[in-house]
């Protein structure tokens, strides 16, 4: 895929796919900068490995598939539980032994990075308007706040954006 599309994570394959590119266009374009903001993105795109070890993705497909009219609903949910998955990672891995000592910098730059790539600012950017009704990964303040949820629970269990959504999965 090109840098427009972003990376993504396929659960055919479990592989996690990176056009390079993207990084460029995730500064340049979107104002995304730093190395912890590539770090979120990496993070984020495990977090949906995570969901497939876990069943949850395949569980949000069918339902998907069974109420294609809430598909996007659905697909919110996902990713910003991904997010969240995330701000655990970074957590989890500050707290190791072999710590990677975050600084509030690092946590600044995941939450820009993580606001930047916002549905609604993409849409902003690309199209000139907002549609919430075509949102598939959530608002910036939405990722924003969830991976900020993850980052301070340190808790997957606190991920649960399905409920948070009054989703049921």
């Amino acid at each position: 895929a090109s840098a427009e599309v972003g990376p993504f994570y396929c659960p055919a394959d479990h592989e996690i796919y990176f056009e390079l590119g993207f990084l460029d266009v995730l500064q340049q374009k979107f104002g995304a900068s730093g190395q912890y903001a590539q770090a979120y993105i990496a993070a984020h795109e495990f977090g949906h490995h995570l969901q497939t070890l876990l069943g949850i993705e395949p569980q949000v497909r069918q339902i998907q598939q069974r109420n294609p009219g809430r598909a996007n609903e659905f697909s919110v949910a996902m990713e910003l539980q991904a997010d969240c998955f995330a701000g655990v990672w970074a957590k989890k891995s500050d707290q190791a032994a072999s710590g990677i000592n975050l600084t509030q910098g690092n946590i600044k730059e995941a939450l820009n990075a993580a606001g930047a790539v916002g549905d609604d600012r993409i849409q902003a950017k690309t199209q000139g308007r907002v549609d919430p009704e075509g949102f598939t990964h959530g608002s910036a303040e939405q990722r924003q706040e969830w991976f900020g949820n993850g980052y301070t629970s340190a808790d997957i269990d606190q991920c649960n954006t399905f409920q948070a959504l009054g989703l049921s999965k």
